[in-house]
């Protein structure tokens, strides 16, 4: 079943988001201030798109929200991506509500406040290709997942069980991935018979439930 989401924001990550999204057949309404942006994704079939600031609401009321089934909140500020995402569930009453946040501390109060899902990118996501990396993953698992959505940041260190190893040879549980390798001055996004090296920082995207043990994996460390 597709899903009609909505996207708020006006970064190149809501772009890649918005294409992963439509390849896989969901329709999409772009809620976007940026006006280049609003021109490009016009041009692209299955997303309608909305011009004008996302926590206004009727700015969200002219775009119809009465059919969204997600909202995903991608604004640079995390107050507005609160503000977004309440409006959306307790106003508008739509059932899945997602919130990209720029600070980790800020999760578990975006938690308490009733947002299903909190994806906290890290500041080195930087380039393009790294962030479409990430969407793409994230467009894998937004739509289906009832549970959380985590990125994380780990350091490889000389004693991690995965030193040395391919990812082919490394049993991650099913909901987790390792979207980009920062190597150096480097991004790389890795295939199967990609090593992974010394001081190498894995970008970790995992649902809630996998994302301890797939840690657990990559460290050696037992977390409970």
């Amino acid at each position: 079943m597709h899903q009609r989401i909505f996207i708020v924001g006006n970064s190149l990550q809501v772009k890649s988001l918005a294409l992963s999204l439509t390849n896989k057949k969901h329709p999409i309404t772009i809620i976007s201030s940026n006006m280049d942006l609003c021109k490009e994704l016009s041009q692209e079939d299955n997303i309608v798109v909305v011009f004008g600031e996302g926590d206004k609401r009727y700015v969200l009321e002219d775009a119809d929200i009465s059919k969204c089934n997600i909202m995903i909140a991608m604004t640079e500020n995390d107050a507005d991506n609160l503000t977004i995402c309440l409006m959306a569930k307790k106003i508008f009453k739509v059932k899945k509500t997602i919130s990209l946040v720029s600070d980790v501390k800020k999760m578990d109060f975006f938690y308490q406040m009733g947002i299903d899902s909190v994806v906290c990118t890290t500041s080195t996501i930087t380039t393009i290709v790294e962030q479409k990396a990430i969407m793409d993953e994230l467009a894998t698992m937004i739509p289906i997942g009832e549970g959380r959505v985590r990125i994380s940041e780990i350091k490889v260190n000389e004693d991690s069980p995965i030193l040395n190893k391919s990812l082919n040879e490394i049993d991650l549980p099913t909901q987790s991935i390792i979207a980009c390798i920062l190597r150096g001055q480097s991004s790389i996004i890795p295939r199967g018979s990609t090593e992974i090296l010394f001081n190498d920082i894995l970008l970790l995207v995992a649902s809630n439930e996998d994302e301890i043990e797939a840690i657990e994996i990559i460290t050696g460390r037992n977390y409970d």
